[in-house]
């Protein structure tokens, strides 16, 4: 089954630092097959015979050892993440004056989960959601007064990997 696994929180601002190179090498190590890293903010397509629930929680266990930090990890079927860009909002595909990002909500978090903790901006935010994400809209001329950035300081914050919506796309394309 081909794979992507979205690492959360590595190479963010600094922080939680994983070369690429050592993450292929890793996740092959797990029992990945045809590994392949994109974009240094812990993208990763990979083939395994494992099911979703297993391979998340081998490649959590594993990564999280090798690199001496707790490392959660999404992981979706190709399928899966091709769906996600299909059921996208329909003004995303001509909406150039808006930041769109998708927020892959691990298990057993559930969008409504995430969602219930954003204290949207009037006439700036809006999300909606599908099977496991939230796709979160933000005008640009109103970013800095996005209601968003609180989703950081919010618990279920660390159930979640947010990715630009133009990855998402570049991910399915590359595989």
């Amino acid at each position: 089954m081909k794979y992507i696994a979205l690492l959360r929180g590595i190479n963010v601002g600094g922080n939680s630092l994983v070369k690429m190179a050592d993450l292929k090498r890793e996740m092959e190590e797990l029992g990945c097959a045809n590994v392949k890293t994109v974009i240094a903010s812990g993208n990763v397509m990979f083939d395994s015979k494992l099911g979703e629930k297993s391979i998340t929680k081998k490649l959590e266990t594993g990564l999280s050892a090798a690199f001496n930090m707790n490392i959660k990890v999404v992981v979706r079927t190709m399928a899966e993440v091709k769906q996600v860009i299909a059921h996208a909002p329909k003004n995303w595909e001509k909406g150039d004056d808006i930041r769109k990002y998708v927020a892959f909500v691990r298990l057993p978090a559930k969008p409504e989960d995430v969602i219930a903790e954003i204290k949207l901006r009037e006439g700036i935010d809006s999300v909606d959601s599908w099977d496991g994400v939230v796709y979160m809209t933000t005008k640009l001329s109103g970013i800095t007064k996005s209601g968003f950035s609180k989703l950081a300081g919010k618990k279920i914050y660390k159930e979640i990997t947010i990715r630009n919506y133009t990855t998402v796309k570049k991910l399915v394309d590359i595989a």
